[in-house]
């Protein structure tokens, strides 16, 4: 774990979705695994299609048959992809060991917690019942701005929701995206080395902190806000 010299304690974290609070990389690579069959091809191994999971689409696409957007069927196969991944979002899909218990933590100091994705909007609502995420204080797609991360307009208008500065609010992913996007938001940003992309390179980017497991970063907000148990946040 890395931390930074004492940030103040936040009164929201916002959190990424995929390989930051759910674990959606068996159903994004059951889709384009599909899509191989239907092609007459051999899946491509999990172990390839898993770190790329974070990057959605565009990373299964490439992963599983070499093309990147711009590249001629690349379109073609990323509307059949939304389509099948949409049908199947959630048979496989789960939360990660100790989110649950991370975000009863936040709620119980009294903070805010929400959700800023680069997801679409059609696989995030649907989504996030069925996974047991549907009492996040504020969920960000990546249309509902005009901009996805790495900009920081999702993440501003995730602490626009909430009725907070984006200085008070503490910004976790698992994508460089994700860290740049907070930093140019002006929040505190977090790489969780348990998601996607912490299993094939270092994950810090510059990021205020490294974070191994949920527990560490709820371990790290108790630190902050000044006594074991975590008091209600101050207003």
């Amino acid at each position: 774990m890395t931390f930074p010299s004492r940030p103040r304690a936040p009164r929201a974290v916002l959190f990424d979705l995929d390989g930051t609070l759910a674990d959606t990389a068996p159903d994004l690579a059951a889709a384009v695994n599909w899509l191989r069959s239907e092609r007459g091809l051999a899946p491509t191994p999990y172990a390839i299609l898993r770190p790329t999971a974070s990057a959605g689409a565009r990373g299964m696409i490439g992963a599983a048959f070499g093309l990147a957007p711009g590249d001629e069927g690349y379109e073609a196969l990323r509307l059949q992809w939304f389509d099948r991944y949409q049908a199947n979002m959630a048979a496989h899909s789960t939360l990660f060991d100790g989110v649950n218990e991370l975000l009863d933590g936040i709620r119980a100091a009294g903070m805010e917690w929400g959700i800023v994705t680069n997801k679409p909007m059609r696989f995030t609502d649907p989504l996030l019942p069925q996974i047991g995420l549907a009492h996040a204080g504020c969920v960000v797609s990546g249309d509902t701005t005009p901009h996805p991360k790495p900009h920081p307009a999702p993440l501003l208008e995730g602490a626009r929701r909430l009725g907070l500065d984006p200085a008070e609010c503490w910004y976790v992913g698992d994508d460089l995206r994700d860290i740049q996007a907070g930093q140019a938001a002006g929040m505190v940003t977090v790489a969780c080395a348990w998601g996607y992309c912490g299993a094939t390179e270092p994950v810090t980017w510059g990021a205020d902190m490294l974070l191994a497991t949920p527990a560490d970063l709820l371990e790290r907000l108790r630190e902050v806000a000044g006594v074991a148990g975590m008091p209600v946040a101050a207003a």
